[in-house]
């Protein structure tokens, strides 16, 4: 079977014109071409006469230009009425996840992340009835913009003949939750447990078995090994369950995941840093290589070939995340605001400590005086409290992070597609800090996300619900609460809970339709 090639130059329809043959295989070929009447970049994927699987494949990408999710490639034309077939779609710029892992595996939980928005991607295609059946390390690509997609629904599987042998029986959500879990595998241990060969070393092998991720990474997290063995050996869970579906993968990993780079302290001076480290361009082409599997080479169908272009696509902070890391100036400057933390809590404690001693003379009275009783809480009464637990209408499991001093972990609730205000689906949702005893409030400080400004609203009161606030008293609010935001409390209310109460959510980074919440810290300031 010949490969139909063609020359750069050539149109297609009069409208597409082929720049660049990208890859190519038994009976098709990948082209990089320009929509001159769009004048965007798009792919062509040509097809030789006789390919045997053509109209497999023509149907699949009908099918497939039916759903408009941002994270899936989108299908912009199809023609087979001609000699030769091509379908013309989205071009998209950005590493996959080959590309990515060729510097090693990656975080545990930003990978988490990544894979999670991939595995929404196809819940939402199985909602319409449509399946992948193909995914590799080549299919999932972390775009220019900062977001997750899918490249190949359903055209990889018709192209390469798979589900129409004996593997053709099995339910297509369990065949794509197991394909997931092994792009998670393959993301936090590099290894690849499937039988394709994708340029990856193949997952090792004990007494006949694929290890467990745990066994191949120790720094791999129980919790995601747990999830990745649940979905990927179909193996049953504490709760004897199994992960079964994409959105039931999906809904795991949002648990365990992270939502953004973490951001070291102070951020204002680290993301200057950031910039002036990573001055390279998003890569525009996938890694080398190619299978008559798949029609986008080694891995799948986004492994286009990589160009000369830096990688920049996972840095700092322009999308969700970027593989976690601290250069040499950041952890220079982080022990540097250590010292300065440490010198400060030695002064507050020797000047407590002189003035528990000998002050209350001079100030003419001790706590029962005038003077202390009409001090306000912002004054000399005011003291940083320690939270006990806190508890989320959304990812609860994560809500801890939003209170353990640390500026590199946060909470962040669920995804909310097309409205900020939870997607129309509720009117508000909120995260409670349970600060162990009764409390009256003179500031609390909020690490918030970056993304955009929220509409939050600080609360006091008795109920640990984080589903309403109809139990707390509210004593500050901001409708532009974005970074480090300090609201200052001069109400006499009294509680044991403090609510952060969203009302409306900041974008999601990278994205023009989705939104969640994102607390990194939280900084409580008072009495009891």
């Amino acid at each position: 079977m010949s490969t139909y090639t063609s020359e750069p130059g050539t149109r297609l329809a009069g409208r597409y014109r082929l720049e660049d043959q990208v890859d190519a295989g038994g009976g098709w070929a990948l082209w990089k071409a320009i929509d001159e009447i769009l004048a965007r970049a798009v792919t062509v994927l040509m097809f030789a006469e006789n390919f045997p699987r053509v109209r497999e494949a023509v149907t699949a990408a009908r099918a497939a230009s039916r759903l408009n999710d941002s994270r899936l490639s989108q299908v912009f034309d199809v023609d087979d009425s001609g000699e030769r077939a091509y379908i013309v779609m989205e071009w998209v710029a950005g590493e996959s996840l080959a590309d990515m892992l060729s510097d090693g595996p990656l975080d545990p939980a930003w990978a988490a992340a990544l894979v999670a928005e991939a595995a929404q991607a196809i819940s939402v295609a199985h909602a319409a009835g449509l399946a992948h059946l193909k995914l590799v390390p080549g299919s999932l690509r972390w775009t220019s913009g900062g977001g997750a997609k899918i490249t190949g629904l359903g055209m990889d599987a018709a192209i390469a003949g798979a589900g129409t042998g004996e593997d053709g029986a099995e339910d297509p959500a369990i065949v794509d939750t197991r394909q997931l879990a092994w792009l998670m595998y393959a993301a936090v241990t590099g290894c690849w447990p499937g039988p394709q060969d994708t340029g990856l070393p193949p997952a090792p092998v004990i007494d006949g078995s694929i290890c467990t991720p745990r066994q191949v990474s120790a720094g791999v997290p129980a919790s995601i090994d747990s999830i990745i063995s649940r979905a990927m050996f179909q193996r049953p869970g504490r709760d004897g369950q199994t992960i079964s579906t994409p959105m039931e993968f999906a809904d795991a990993l949002a648990v365990v995941a992270a939502p953004a780079v973490p951001t070291p302290v102070p951020y204002e001076e680290l993301e200057q840093n950031n910039r002036a480290a990573e001055t390279g361009q998003t890569a525009q082409y996938g890694t080398a290589g190619g299978t008559d599997a798949s029609p986008w080479g080694a891995g799948g169908p986004a492994a286009q070939r990589r160009g000369p272009a830096g990688r920049g696509g996972r840095g700092g902070r322009g999308g969700r995340g970027g593989r976690p890391r601290t250069s040499g100036a950041a952890k220079a400057l982080i022990s540097a605001v250590v010292v300065v933390i440490l010198v400060a809590v030695a002064a507050v404690a020797w000047s407590f400590s002189h003035s528990s001693s000998g002050g209350n003379a001079k100030a003419g009275g001790g706590a029962g005086s005038k003077n202390s009783k009409s001090a306000s809480p912002s004054t000399a009464s005011s003291v940083v409290l320690k939270p006990v637990g806190a508890t989320a209408a959304d990812n609860s499991g994560a809500a801890a992070a939003a209170i353990d001093s640390s500026s590199t972990t946060d909470w962040h609730s669920q995804f909310y597609i097309g409205n900020p205000v939870f997607g129309g689906l509720k009117k508000g949702s909120g995260l409670v800090i349970d600060m162990g005893t009764k409390v009256r409030l003179s500031q609390v400080k909020v690490q918030f996300g970056t993304t955009g400004a929220s509409s939050v609203r600080i609360g006091i009161g008795n109920s640990d619900d984080p589903t309403s606030d109809s139990g707390f008293t509210t004593v500050a609010s901001s409708s532009a609460a974005q970074g480090t935001t300090k609201f200052n409390v001069s109400s006499s209310a009294t509680g044991r809970y403090v609510m952060i109460w969203y009302t409306k959510l900041p974008p999601l980074a990278g994205s023009s339709d989705q939104y969640e919440a994102q607390v990194y810290n939280v900084v409580v300031r008072g009495s009891s």
